[in-house]
């Protein structure tokens, strides 16, 4: 019965080491792109007349990534509560249709869940979706907060380390802010080499294209997002009965 005990308690350290492991490997595209993305938004903030301090602050609290940067300027420009408010939800209404997809991978992690939806960056998402299928020794549900905890450390140290570099350095950081832009078409395209159905890719890429067209580059985001969802769902039986004739 001892014995049983201890292989359990082994089995369950080599389980947690393994977890850590597999959701600190899958977070390092993720950490290049935040260390970067987070020092633009730091520096931002610094020209703005707020310390690192504040940059600490404001990423454990907000974690918004676009929102933050739009945070700055609202901030800088006095705006009322109200104001902040809904620009922020209008910028980042995107992650309401980011969670549709992950609500039952993100409820088995019992109480990690508001923590997991609070932390659903692009990137974020973009890395969970990625993630099809896990080694026997790892815990999904736990490698999926992990995810979450580290590439929230990771914004927060970005934005601290640019905070510092923007008190520092006399250098010109103009264009920084791409970095977020490449990190997610990094992702995209990672993400569509090791999914075998190109379909919901492709669906989206039109979306995006067609969106773009009729709505310009400031206003294509949204309209992108309920369209392809909304094509998605009309074609989910067809795609279903495709991959089980597989």
């Amino acid at each position: 019965m001892l014995g049983k005990i201890l292989e359990g308690l082994v089995m369950s350290k080599k389980s947690r080491k393994a977890t850590i492991k597999y959701a600190f490997k899958k977070s390092l595209p993720v950490f290049f792109g935040y260390l970067f993305l987070g020092s633009a938004f730091g520096i931002m903030l610094y020209d703005a007349g707020y310390n690192w301090i504040w940059a600490i602050f404001i990423s454990i609290l907000v974690y918004a990534g676009s929102g933050q940067f739009l945070l700055v300027s609202l901030i800088s420009s006095a705006a009322s509560i109200p104001t902040v408010a809904m620009m922020t939800l209008f910028i980042n209404s995107r992650h309401m249709f980011y969670g549709l997809s992950l609500i039952d991978k993100f409820k088995a992690g019992g109480w990690r869940y508001p923590f997991m939806i609070f932390s659903l960056t692009d990137e974020t998402y973009s890395v969970n979706v990625s993630i099809q299928s896990v080694p026997d020794d790892v815990n999904e549900p736990k490698a999926r907060f992990l995810l979450g905890e580290f590439d929230h450390f990771y914004w927060i140290l970005g934005s601290v380390v640019g905070s510092l570099l923007g008190q520092s350095l006399p250098i010109d950081f103009t264009g920084i802010d791409f970095s977020m832009t490449a990190l997610f078409t990094v992702i995209f395209v990672d993400l569509l080499i090791d999914t075998k159905n190109k379909i919901c890719g492709a669906v989206g890429i039109f979306c995006a294209f067609i969106c773009l067209m009729i709505f310009g580059a400031d206003n294509f985001l949204l309209p992108t997002l309920i369209l392809t969802v909304v094509l998605l769902i009309a074609a989910k039986p067809a795609l279903m009965k495709k991959e089980v004739n597989k």
